[in-house]
């Protein structure tokens, strides 16, 4: 597909990341007006932290992960439904896009507390009860999304991990936090973190 040079905007690049920044508002807000506990996690919570440090490092996210507890899912439901996201349960995957039409990374993407997301991993999500209060919403300890981050260990979480590292939140003395199995994987990024 070739693109013209008018299909390229500085407007849609700010758009879409008002558009998440957005969602993540809206989300949390209807959660914590619900009473509902809750941890933001992924890309959003990554740009929390390295903000905290240096904003310039800040990488966007296309979508919102959010840690609820299972038993809260009908409530999240509600809440999240009032607020005009859209439920869905796709492959495998408990969504709420953001209105009837939207996308699946145009969502909130649910990921449950002290749960595995894949078997194979080593160890389940930390509870909702690891996070800090940022004032405007919950966001995952440190600790709990670094852990999060390497359990899943993906290329896009290695990423995130590789800007925690950057931007010193993240030293050698971390790998001795985690079980052997994730220590070892932080210890490789640490000591080769451009991959």
């Amino acid at each position: 597909m070739a693109l013209s040079a008018t299909s390229i905007s500085l407007d849609r690049m700010v758009s879409a990341v008002e558009k998440v920044r957005q969602r993540l508002l809206r989300a949390v807000g209807a959660l914590n007006a619900a009473g509902i506990q809750y941890a933001v996690a992924g890309g959003n919570a990554v740009a929390a932290w390295v903000s905290s440090v240096d904003e310039s490092a800040v990488r966007n996210t296309q979508d919102v992960d959010i840690l609820i507890r299972r038993e809260d899912l009908s409530a999240v439901q509600k809440a999240l439904q009032a607020a005009g996201f859209v439920y869905r349960h796709t492959a495998g995957l408990d969504v709420f896009l953001d209105g009837p039409n939207a996308k699946p990374r145009e969502g909130i993407h649910i990921v449950f507390a002290k749960e595995k997301v894949r078997q194979h991993e080593p160890i389940a999500n930390p509870d909702v009860t690891e996070a800090q209060n940022t004032g405007s919403f919950s966001v995952l300890s440190l600790e709990a999304l670094v852990r999060i981050k390497l359990t899943a260990f993906r290329d896009k979480d290695r990423t995130h991990l590789r800007d925690l590292i950057d931007v010193g939140l993240i030293d050698d003395s971390w790998p001795a936090k985690f079980l052997p199995e994730l220590g070892d994987r932080l210890r490789v990024l640490l000591e080769n973190p451009e991959g």
